[in-house]
């Protein structure tokens, strides 16, 4: 056997490096130009939307949540289907969570759950753009209509995707990125909160520089001397550092091709992988032109623990997302209980996510199809006798 093939990976080439080492030699390693550099290089794949970028994933949620004004006594609607950070960005500023479920295709917020789910306390909607796919999110607009909830998009895993012709970005009121080294481009660390509404997008930058205020025009004591700062409002230090923003910008010059790599090989699962009985592919709306973060398979039969231990005994780095987040014990010790969102946690008890990243042979790709299509039969001909 070779070497374990990871589910995810980044992409670095010299050019990254050499982005990287530039500004190690230079004057500024926290916040400096390229932070303004790559929050502009972000807002052209976002239609124009500004951008505030941040320190990571989870704390472009925190600080999205935070600019959109939620606090205690407040109720925002997650799906289950994600990284518990989704939930508990929210919960940590003292939000109720409501778990609303999701479609049986795509995985996304369910519309029709999520107007079930609004209330008159509800601030925030917040749909995942699961595996990279789009959550329909004129249906969400509609779901909300009649509240003062604003929609917020989960885009850890869509950077570079499309919904009806308009870009992830600009979807949502808020939308949140990650670039963990795993996600769709990397800065290491790293996130960014991009908002339509100009004044939330002025609260989301401050939060993120720890809440102080140098702008004169803001300032209650503006002529104390030109060192002068003020807090109006609690922030926290989110910010990315200029070294990691020069990532991120190389980074971006290569999203095309590392979407259009991950699209080739999602069109070569799918074909390998149409007749394998016992597993369901992921599918695509029409109107969506997923940026493919994840390539989510379901085992049937209640197989996909053995199906897992087969590939991971194989070398194959599969990988299972997500737990659902009211499963987990944070949740239930607040009271929150297993069934309440039947497709999702029915999706969880299949789903099986198999390797998928630019660097992506198509050798290793095979050997992925291999090992699969083996664990599947190997346990369908024991089964048969």
């Amino acid at each position: 056997m070779t070497g374990m093939l990871p589910y995810g990976r980044q992409s670095i080439n010299e050019d990254d490096i050499a982005a990287v080492a530039d500004v190690l030699r230079g004057d500024w390693l926290t916040t400096g130009p390229q932070v303004d550099a790559f929050e502009a290089d972000l807002a052209r794949w976002t239609g124009g939307v500004g951008v505030a970028a941040v320190s990571n994933g989870t704390a472009a949620l925190h600080v999205a949540y935070a600019a959109a004004g939620v606090g205690p006594g407040d109720e925002v609607v997650v799906p289950p289907m994600t990284f518990v950070a989704t939930a508990s960005s929210a919960a940590a500023l003292g939000a109720k969570i409501v778990f609303a479920d999701v479609e049986d295709e795509t995985f996304c917020l369910d519309p029709a759950a999520a107007a079930a789910a609004v209330t008159s306390r509800t601030t925030v909607v917040a749909a995942v753009d699961y595996a990279g796919h789009p959550a329909d999110y004129d249906a969400l607009r509609t779901s909300v209509k009649g509240s003062d909830a604003l929609l917020l998009a989960d885009a850890a895993h869509s950077i570079g995707g499309t919904y009806r012709g308009r870009p992830v970005g600009s979807l949502a009121d808020l939308t949140t990125f990650s670039f963990f080294p795993t996600k769709n481009l990397t800065t290491a660390e790293g996130g960014a909160v991009a908002a339509l509404d100009p004044q939330v997008l002025k609260r989301a930058r401050r939060f993120r520089g720890v809440g102080v205020v140098r702008e004169r025009d803001d300032l209650r004591f503006p002529d104390e001397g030109g060192w002068h700062q003020e807090v109006h409002e609690f922030g926290l230090n989110y910010r990315l550092p200029d070294v990691l923003c020069a990532l991120g910008r190389s980074q971006l010059r290569r999203l095309g091709e590392f979407t259009a790599r991950r699209s080739a090989l999602v069109a070569r699962y799918d074909e390998a992988l149409a007749d394998l009985g016992g597993v369901l592919l992921p599918t695509r709306k029409p109107w969506a032109d997923p940026a493919w973060h994840l390539y989510p398979i379901r085992v049937l039969d209640g197989r996909r623990r053995e199906v897992y231990d087969r590939m991971r005994a194989a070398g194959i780095g599969v990988q299972v997302n997500y737990i659902p987040v009211h499963w987990h014990p944070a949740f239930a010790d607040l009271g929150y209980r297993r069934g309440s969102c039947p497709v999702a946690e029915s999706f969880y008890s299949q789903q099986l996510s198999l390797p998928l990243y630019p660097g992506l042979s198509d050798a290793d790709q095979d050997r992925v199809i291999d090992a699969l299509t083996a664990a599947v039969r190997v346990g369908s001909v024991r089964t048969a006798a």
